[in-house]
Parts: C-alpha cells; structure tokens; sequence
C-alpha cells in the first residue's frame, strides 16, 4: 500500500479508526438501522435482489423470496458492522483480538496445513459469501494444534479488484491490510498484477486468497460452467488459469456464519496439482460447491450484483 494519503483520505480512516475501537457488540446493535438504510429508505439495488432471487429459485414462494429479501439486507448490515471493527484490530494486539474475539475460526485447519505442506503454493478461491472483507485476517483464523507448522503472513497474498472511486478503493485497502499495518506487507495485490507476482514468486509458497464468483469483465478469458443457482454462467478464469500454468493446488473456502459474530470456515480441497486439470474443471467444482453452500445459507450470499450478465464481445 502506498504511503501518500490526501486530507479527504485521512479524514475518513480517521472517522473509521475512531468507530473501529467500540467492540464489536455496538457494531452489531447498530447493524438493524444500517439493513433499514440500506434496504427500505435508500432501497439499495432492490430490483437487482428481487430478480436475482426469483431466477436463481424459480419454484420457491413468495414468503420465502421476501423473507431471503429481508435476511439479505440484515446480513448487509452485519457485513458493514463487522467490516468497520475489522478496521480497529491493528499490531499485535489487534491480531490477538482477532483471536480472542472468534469472529472467524477455521474448522480443519490442521487437515488444510498438511496440505499447505504438500503443495508449492495455494490458490484459495473464496466466493462473495460470508463476509470477504474480513479475508485480511486469515492467518489469525488458524487454531491449529500446538507445534503443528502452519502458513502466516509473509505467505499470505491477498487479490483484489481496485475500485473505480479511489477514495474509497483506497479507505477500504487500509482497512482490509489493518492486522499487518504494524509491518512491511506486500501480500495485497491488484488483480492487474498478479501474473507478474505469481510468476516472480514462483519459487516462494505462498497461500493465494482470490475471490472469483463474479460475472467475466470485458475480454477477460472465461468459461461456461453450465447451469449455477438455474441460470447459465459464464466464470472468469483467471485464478484457476494461473493455478494450472503453475502447478498450485487449489482449494474452496466455504463460510458459514454459525450466529452473529461468528462464522466457521472450512477449506475443501479441489486439486492437489492444477497443471494435471483444466481451468474449466476447477472452476465447475467451484461453483458446485458455492451453490450448495447458497442453498444452505440463501441469505448470505451478495445477492445486489448482477452475475449472470453474459461476456460483452
């Protein structure tokens, strides 16, 4: 992350920084009022929501299209909530925090550390499920068994797409990067970047977090996966493409938020040596084991974007 910062971007990180110290639990109490805003008075993408869901469960009732409405736009609330706490766990404190505070928990983290070991490097594809905003914090997550050898933060790289707005893209990468802010990280990387990094670190194991259930931008290389949540998909590739020219393993990271501050994930290998698939298969695991983890938890998928839009020519 880059040091130069102008007054309009201080002032903000500033305001965040000083919301981020309340604990978490006036965050949550806050989160009703922000689903409100967001939901009923500002009606955020509202349209995008209602026809996202009536396509993706086209034999489910009105009662239940409106209750997954509803759960949405509290789960958007509680997404916000946790996202501005994020912000506040900074050095070694922050990162304790993280602990302490069970906001995350990986379930099989000794099953996912063997096989760390066994590859040259990970690609780790998360989904926009759950809360992706706290995916900055991973190694803190880790409760693996006294003296078991796991992954930490100089092998953790982070992708990530830049926002349009740079105010913003630039508020939101300081916040994502708090558990390191107390130390040289170079594990954030813009997805623009990534073949030149993969490529010069290729010898370096490393654990890539990328999120990749997002309609293909314009010329990037995808593929269609067939039927996901009953519509046609076209899924970028690029992930997947990377993992197979460099012979990474890749695994499925799978959110499930137990109750209210706190969700488990578990890692689900997909392939121990991308070289010996295809993108396309990766891909086809992937989102298979997304949908059935959207059906489990409807609500908390990011339902507000447009992700069956096919590939502009």
């Amino acid at each position: 992350m880059e040091s130069k910062r102008s007054f309009g971007i201080r002032l903000a990180e500033g305001f965040m920084h000083l919301l981020s110290r309340l604990p978490l639990g006036f965050h949550y109490a806050c989160a009703p009022f922000l689903a409100w805003l967001v939901g009923d008075v500002f009606r955020y993408r509202r349209d995008v929501v209602t026809a996202n869901l009536a396509r993706s469960f086209p034999d489910a009732d009105y009662d239940f299209l409106k209750e997954t409405t509803k759960g949405f736009y509290r789960h958007f609330g509680e997404m916000m909530a946790e996202t501005v706490w994020f912000g506040g766990r900074r050095g070694e404190k922050g990162r304790r925090q993280l602990v302490d505070g069970g906001i995350c928990e990986i379930v099989n983290s000794d099953e996912f550390n063997a096989f760390f070991d066994r590859s040259s490097s990970v690609m780790l594809l998360n989904s926009h499920s759950g809360n992706w905003e706290l995916m900055g914090g991973i190694a803190q997550y880790d409760r693996s068994a006294p003296g078991v050898r796991h992954w930490d933060w100089p092998e953790v790289v982070v992708i990530y797409r830049a926002l349009e707005n740079k105010f913003w893209d630039r508020v939101l990468g300081d916040n994502r990067c708090a558990p390191v802010s107390d130390r040289p990280f170079e594990g954030y990387v813009e997805g623009r970047s990534i073949l030149r990094y993969a490529v010069s670190h290729r010898h370096e194991k490393k654990l890539y977090v990328f999120n990749t259930d997002q309609y293909p931008y314009y010329r990037i290389q995808h593929y269609d996966v067939g039927s996901f949540m009953n519509q046609p998909t076209d899924a970028m590739g690029g992930a997947a493409i990377l993992a197979c020219k460099l012979g990474m393993s890749v695994a499925y990271i799978r959110w499930f938020q137990e109750k209210p501050g706190h969700y488990r994930l578990t890692f689900v290998p997909l392939c121990e040596n991308a070289s010996e698939t295809t993108p396309e298969q990766i891909m086809k695991l992937f989102y298979r084991h997304l949908e059935e983890d959207i059906k489990a938890q409807p609500s908390q998928y990011l339902w507000s974007h447009k992700r069956w839009r096919k590939t502009p020519l």
